[in-house]
């Protein structure tokens, strides 16, 4: 057993190191791979293209990223978690600034699916590392300020390319945020803390086929992947198409306006965390179950037709997807014993294929019925989540009542 002396401990130096290291990755990464989803309508005038096409440069990025999260985990095991996290944000970001200098759409796609394989390199390893190396009692709380880093990240970054594409053009938005995120990965590499608890694991191709296999037995961490796919399917489908809605009569917004709509992903930041910690307090069943509802009635509440309260059901959806991933990503940790890079990118293979697969399709239903059609997607989504996040709470408290009656 581990000594407690090899895990980062809250306050200490490595720690302040360690959560702001994570945080700033995070951000980097969610930046340059969600940098494109407010141009989606940019494109759609640009190249004459329909609007599932041009969600592409969001789903063709994500779906890869998925797949090769879990070669990079199995890579990883034997290279180390920080030297590859390192230099999928440095890559990532330097073909970032390749994409700025595009003008065709098909090898923009090209170098965005490339950028998804560079991308792969992080938020897997990035679970596995907090799990492995801060201390068990504060991985809750960890893994939610590492989220937090998603939402500031996506909001940093559409934020950003939304402002100057509206007043310059989109490839200096990206060259702007690819940028930022190059010297914020040199920094990274520089800060975060050395592993302590890594032993590297040289396996074949084999073994890691069996530890996946592994964990899809696991009726537990499957559930958790089926959700993960769900609420993240949902989330990026919202935000692929909202911009259509706004930009389109009774609202006219202009893209800055629309890209403002993106503020709201600061309440991602407070509820990550907030939900972590609640659910070390008080379990994790019932915080997913209360997320999950909190972004299902956010997704209902954009269908009415007061711009003011279309913005506050984002704000909903948006509070209770960032505290869903993060209650659903720390308890695959927890639940994993083991092979824990493998689980955590099997967790992000669900997640990101999600993404790419809910979100094409509410592209389909959104030319077919509007911004009603996508809320049905969306709804759909989050009702098969919230009954299997509802079934992992019955088995909890099933758990809890045999274990008192043997004690």
């Amino acid at each position: 057993m581990r000594s407690m002396k090899t895990y980062i401990q809250k306050n200490s130096t490595a720690y302040w190191r360690g959560i702001s290291a994570m945080f700033l990755g995070s951000f980097v990464t969610f930046a340059l791979l969600y940098c494109m989803q407010p141009l989606i309508p940019v494109f759609s005038e640009e190249f004459h293209i329909a609007p599932a096409y041009a969600s592409l440069s969001i789903s063709l990025t994500t779906g890869i990223m998925a797949f090769f999260m879990l070669l990079v985990s199995w890579f990883s095991d034997a290279k180390g978690r920080k030297i590859v996290m390192a230099i999928s944000l440095s890559v990532s970001a330097i073909l970032g600034i390749i994409i700025a200098f595009c003008n065709n759409f098909s090898i923009l796609l090209i170098l965005r699916i490339l950028q998804g394989i560079m991308l792969a390199g992080f938020p897997a390893i990035a679970m596995a590392y907090v799990n492995e190396e801060f201390d068990p009692k504060i991985v809750g709380m960890v893994m939610g300020i590492y989220i937090s880093g998603n939402s500031v990240g996506g909001l940093a970054g559409r934020i950003m390319v939304s402002t100057l594409a509206d007043f310059s053009t989109w490839h200096i938005a990206v060259a702007g945020i690819s940028t930022i995120g190059l010297l914020l990965s040199i920094w990274f590499w520089i800060a975060l803390p050395k592993s302590q608890n890594f032993s590297p694991k040289k396996r074949d191709l084999r073994e890691m086929l069996a530890a996946l296999t592994k964990k899809l037995q696991n009726i537990e961490l499957l559930m958790l992947y089926s959700i993960s796919f769900l609420i993240m399917g949902g989330f990026v489908t919202l935000y692929n198409y909202i911009g259509y809605s706004l930009m389109a009569p009774p609202y006219n917004l202009s893209q800055t306006l629309v890209g403002c709509i993106f503020i709201v992903y600061l309440i991602g930041t407070f509820s990550s965390t907030f939900m972590g910690k609640l659910a070390d307090s008080n379990g994790s069943s019932k915080v997913l179950c209360l997320s999950i509802g909190i972004m299902l009635l956010g997704c209902l509440t954009t269908v009415h037709g007061s711009l003011s309260i279309k913005i506050v059901g984002v704000a909903l959806f948006t509070f209770g997807f960032f505290g869903s991933h993060s209650v659903a990503s720390s308890w695959v940790g927890k639940c994993a014993h083991s092979d824990k890079a493998q689980a955590a990118s099997l967790y992000l293979l669900f997640f990101y294929l999600g993404a790419s697969t809910i979100g094409t399709i509410g592209g389909k239903f959104l030319l077919w019925y509007d911004w009603e059609g996508v809320v049905i997607v969306i709804a759909l989504a989050l009702v098969l989540a919230l009954i299997l996040s509802g079934v992992l709470l019955l088995r909890e408290m099933r758990y809890k009542i045999y274990s008192a009656a043997q004690s």
